[in-house]
């Protein structure tokens, strides 16, 4: 079995990335649907946080935008959070893997947005790193209800630079060309991961 890593700034197109994986029967593993069940009604991350940070539980969940005004009061907030949640994200990763694997599945992909901030890219066989050119990027972002050029700034300096990103990737998809031709390029990349796979059982 392989696996592999999907990531991408903001803006890049890595959840259009995603589906187009999962259209072609490849299942994906969101990190970040993970997080939101865990903070929703009844999800495990609830009663710690709520610890952590109080004032963030409303009505049975924890309230974004009030854990993230709690985060910038707090400079250690970010590693306490993520002290509680990542062992709740790698368990419900570990589920999955068997879920699939038991399924049959022999390649599975990990939507991580910050895979190479988090050293995930060590725990992956390789990795699709999803791009697209700054101005499509911010273009795409700034139509996002709510998002202003002081939040996407914020949210950048938490990111990887993208040469970086690209200079580690074993695969790009780049999204500037519409849905059809990143269909493309997801097919090639799956035919080389399972031409990739096919070697490794003939050894």
């Amino acid at each position: 079995m392989l696996t592999v890593g999907l990531t991408g700034s903001i803006g890049m197109g890595k959840s259009a990335t995603a589906q187009i994986l999962r259209d072609a029967d490849i299942p994906v593993f969101d990190s970040d649907a993970a997080v939101h069940a865990l903070y929703a009604p009844g999800g495990a991350a609830v009663e710690p946080v709520g610890r952590a940070f109080p004032g963030v539980v409303v009505d049975g969940a924890i309230d974004r935008s009030r854990l993230s005004d709690a985060l910038k009061a707090d400079p250690d907030g970010f590693e306490i959070l993520e002290e509680i949640v990542h062992p709740l994200v790698s368990a419900a990763r570990e589920a999955f893997v068997r879920e699939n694997r038991a399924a049959g599945h022999d390649i599975l992909v990990f939507d991580v947005p910050l895979l190479f901030e988090t050293g995930g890219e060590a725990r992956v066989d390789a990795v699709i790193v999803v791009h697209a050119p700054d101005a499509v990027r911010r273009a795409r972002v700034m139509q996002r209800p709510g998002m202003t050029e002081a939040k996407l700034e914020a949210i950048i300096a938490r990111q990887l630079d993208d040469s970086s990103k690209l200079s580690r990737a074993d695969f790009v998809v780049e999204t500037s060309g519409g849905l059809d031709d990143a269909r493309r390029q997801v097919a090639d990349i799956i035919d080389a991961l399972k031409q990739r796979l096919a070697n490794d059982g003939a050894r």
